[in-house]
């Protein structure tokens, strides 16, 4: 083979080589866009990073609460957030639209079971709650909130210092179920299980006139002192309800159930101390409205606690007396924390806010792998994509740069997250920390 030939072989194979290459690259979401722009405009891209953004943390006022698709009880202490505290109201209904218990009935024991679904924290804390009957009307179209707290009857049914087993299984009369956990309501005194068993039969014949008899329970968490951890529960499951326990003139042990269901109105009261216990940086940037703190660190954290906000207060001016075209812009920041216990939100949302009004941001009708919010665990990094949004913004689509938030709970959902996460400032004074701050990379085309 002369030269010529080895020459032309060689320049084949490396091209094809080069195409499966290019071919096989997977598709970098920060670089969206950039391979649709003719060879020629690339000349024109440039890509900054230095617009100015201004964030700090503050306060969410609070979140529904409202038929949550699980119930959540318990109490952490968090050495950067303090403490938090989940308590819940819930309605139960009657098993059978008729009830007859029999000549003579007494009662054994009443006993509330909760089944775990998952917890939030470190459950080798002890745990401590109490219950009581609520003495306001609960209602299931009615919104309610995590801050609501109603009225209950003084008497204590029950209080139980017990130590969190969300994957253990309980025995139970020589048979093993499922974990969750057992509260005796007849602990102290059987008023409540009297109520429940003297009570006229019409009471039982709707759902409507059991909960207008017997409103609901609330159960309250007090305050651990280390550690915690915030526990789940799946009302779903046929394990979660309140057994009755009795007998009669005739037979020795008899059982009535009382359910708990999605179609039994319940909310969760969440109590964060006012953030008494929390560090110090987050405690100024929320209470005392020390907005400059947020150069340094950033704190998000889900059960209406605290959100973040951010504004652009430049951007309308960007590119002032030029025509350009945002190719792409990334709003980045990084979890700093390595922490394996109090895990960050899988997921997070960016919304618009203003005077009450809600409302999204138009990239996320792209979608999610667009528009981002997941955590990526490897680099402990989130990304939001606010390309249209900006474009919008320079081209004077909106007549002011209304203000922009970050937070874990949806305001337009129930289903409520636990998980907090703090964020470089966007002009941290950390050392090493500049690179991963808070920040806005546009990539854009002069088009004049």
């Amino acid at each position: 083979m002369n030269s010529k030939r080895r020459f032309l072989l060689s320049s084949l194979v490396i091209s094809l080589l080069t195409i499966l290459v290019l071919f096989s690259c997977k598709k970098d979401p920060y670089e969206v866009g950039l391979d649709l722009l003719p060879p020629s405009d690339t000349l024109k891209i440039k890509t900054t990073d230095t617009c100015t953004v201004i964030a700090y943390t503050v306060r969410v006022d609070s979140i529904t609460t409202s038929n949550c698709p699980d119930l959540s009880l318990g109490s952490i202490a968090d050495p950067v957030f303090g403490n938090s505290t989940i308590g819940l109201y819930t309605q139960l209904q009657p098993s059978s639209a008729s009830v007859d218990f029999g000549i003579a009935p007494a009662v054994d024991s009443l006993i509330l079971m909760l089944y775990y679904s998952g917890y939030y924290g470190d459950t080798t804390t002890q745990q401590r709650i109490r219950v009581y009957e609520v003495a306001e009307d609960l209602h299931i179209d009615s919104g309610y909130y995590s801050n609501r707290k109603m009225q209950v009857y003084p008497n204590l049914l029950s209080e139980l210092t017990f130590k969190p087993s969300p994957k253990d299984s309980v025995k139970v009369g020589g048979t093993m179920y499922s974990a969750h956990i057992r509260i005796n309501l007849s602990k102290y005194t059987n008023y409540f299980a009297n109520k429940l068993l003297y009570g006229p039969p019409s009471v039982y014949t709707t759902n409507a006139m059991f909960n207008m008899f017997m409103k609901g329970l609330y159960i309250e968490t007090q305050p651990v002192n280390y550690g915690g951890a915030l526990l789940n529960f799946n009302i779903s499951e046929s394990l979660s309800k309140m057994i009755l326990f009795f007998h009669n003139q005739t037979t020795d042990s008899l059982t009535y159930a009382f359910l708990m269901n999605t179609s039994c109105a319940r909310f969760l009261h969440i109590d964060h101390n006012n953030y008494i216990d929390a560090e110090q940086d987050l405690k100024q940037q929320m209470v005392n409205r020390d907005t400059l703190l947020g150069r340094n660190m950033l704190y998000l954290q889900g059960l209406g606690g605290t959100r973040i906000k951010f504004r652009m207060p430049y951007m309308m001016n960007f590119g002032k007396n030029r025509k350009i075209a945002i190719n792409d812009a990334l709003l980045l920041f990084e979890n700093p924390s390595t922490d394996t216990t109090l895990k960050p939100p899988s997921n997070i949302i960016l919304i618009r806010d203003s005077a009450g009004y809600v409302g999204s941001v138009i990239d996320e009708l792209e979608g999610s792998s667009y528009f981002g919010g997941m955590y990526n665990k490897t680099n402990r990094t989130y990304y939001f994509r606010l390309t249209r949004h900006i474009q919008k913004l320079i081209d004077g689509y909106y007549y002011k740069n209304r203000e922009l938030y970050i937070q874990v709970n949806d305001p337009l959902r129930s289903t409520i997250y636990p998980n907090r996460v703090m964020i470089n400032g966007y002009n941290p004074a950390i050392p090493g920390a500049y690179l991963s701050r808070f920040r806005l990379q546009i990539t854009y085309t002069l088009l004049n």
